[in-house]
């Protein structure tokens, strides 16, 4: 059998070699999942796969799922050091083809249809996150006063970041800033961009440090979009480029190329049904509301940070773009699968970008927005689901795994609406309920 040759070589022969492995994956709704397995069978988990039940895994739901194996991708090996054993990533077979419902396997399908035009995607992602002590209540208590960029007396939590930065590059994350953020008690940590595999596995890397690291402090970290009514939700940026031969094709003569051009086109024509990917949960819609910058508004413009995509400055071959309405709740192998397919649709239909904007959207009147041809994202996730429905390019972006992700987020979505009959709360509130914070304060 062939050796693994992702294992350090320390590792073979050191009495401190990790004993235990962790096969990791994610659920539909990009939770991590994963089970241990001796060190001594990672080779059997990359050359045969590990056997699983996968009927209790949410989105992989149903009696004829409940056989399914994990094959690990030994090119993501990598040690948790706060609980010395290994970790890996992979991918999920029912028998010997991939799994239709696996997330990572659904990024990577879509990836190779960029590739067959030679295209590799980069995304660099901006995760935000609540450090909150909590007391067996769902009343959260904040730990600090601070603010955007505050430092010292009013960022108690400066030591847990750093701490968490310290552990990033372990798992093969490179931290590059870290700040407090707007909201008390709420932080960012950005991380280098890579290919779009590579950091949609950095996302889920990312979440379970800051929780792992939270957590040895007696805090919990919440990526949550919108934990507390009345202070800024959590966003997740994406900043997006595509490269060819080498190049990045999103820098044109005299700025953005055409192809820049027409991938923003086919992100702004589908973004109502990419809502449902990139804004996945009830909570993730009391975020999205005028006021905050989360946007709302289906627009672009040149560093507008009111528009729904941004083109940062840049110089050389920095172009990219950067998406803003995305929150840390999507699962990013979804989202981005998603996101590359609509801009795909762009580049190949040539889709003029509309909705062109310099000013501040929010300050405008519907009349004004409606002469601009700026639409609205959904309001709510139930909306959001609707427009999935009716758009093919998104929803053949996730293939068979569409409709149990569509299953799965309408009973959600009912369940919310149950909770909130049976206690005469307005369908409308953009109040965090208890249901909210029960559901999603760990995801």
């Amino acid at each position: 059998m062939n050796e693994i040759k992702t294992i350090p070589e320390e590792f073979k022969t050191s009495t401190k070699k990790p004993r235990f492995l962790l096969l990791a994956f994610t659920d539909i709704n990009g939770s991590l999942k994963g089970m241990e397995i001796p060190i001594e069978r990672y080779e059997e988990a990359v050359e045969n796969g590990i056997s699983f039940d996968g009927s209790s895994i949410p989105g992989f739901e149903g009696i004829e799922d409940s056989d399914l194996i994990f094959k690990a991708d030994p090119d993501t090996y990598a040690e948790l050091p706060w609980e010395g054993i290994g970790r890996v990533y992979g991918y999920i077979y029912k028998g010997d083809k991939p799994y239709h419902a696996d997330p990572r396997g659904i990024l990577k399908k879509a990836l190779e249809e960029l590739e067959k035009k030679g295209i590799k995607a980069y995304i660099g992602p901006e995760p935000e996150f609540y450090i909150f002590k909590k007391n067996g209540t769902w009343e959260l208590h904040i730990p600090d006063n601070g603010g955007y960029f505050d430092l010292v007396a009013l960022d108690k939590a400066r030591d847990i970041r750093r701490e968490i930065a310290l552990y990033m590059p372990y798992l093969g994350l490179k931290p590059e800033v870290l700040h407090h953020e707007v909201g008390k008690a709420q932080h960012e940590i950005d991380f280098r961009y890579d290919e779009a595999l590579r950091t949609a596995d950095n996302i889920i890397s990312f979440k379970h440090v800051v929780k792992a690291v939270a957590e040895l402090h007696s805090y919990y970290a919440t990526f949550m979009p919108k934990p507390l009514y009345g202070l800024p939700g959590n966003g997740m940026h994406l900043h997006i480029s595509l490269w060819k031969d080498g190049e990045n094709i999103f820098v044109g003569e005299n700025g953005l190329s055409d192809t820049a051009l027409y991938f923003i086109g086919g992100i702004l024509k589908h973004a109502k049904a990419l809502t449902a990917l990139t804004n996945p949960t009830v909570n993730s819609y009391k975020r999205l509301v005028p006021g905050y910058e989360a946007p709302v508004y289906i627009s672009w413009g040149y560093r507008n940070r009111s528009a729904l995509i941004r083109v940062p400055a840049f110089k050389g071959s920095g172009a990219r773009i950067e998406y803003r309405c995305p929150d840390p709740s999507a699962n990013p192998y979804l989202a981005f699968a998603g996101i590359l397919m609509a801009g795909l649709d762009g580049i190949k239909r040539k889709i003029e970008p509309d909705s062109y904007v310099e000013t501040n959207v929010y300050e405008m009147d519907e009349v004004e927005r409606e002469r601009l041809g700026i639409e609205t994202l959904p309001g709510s996730l139930g909306e959001a689901l609707e427009e999935l429905k009716k758009d093919k390019t998104v929803r053949e972006a996730l293939g068979r795994a569409c409709r149990n992700f569509i299953d799965y987020k309408e009973r959600e979505w009912e369940e919310y609406l149950e909770y909130l009959s049976l206690r005469d709360i307005p369908i409308d509130t953009k109040k965090v309920t208890e249901w909210e914070l029960e559901r999603y304060f760990y995801v």
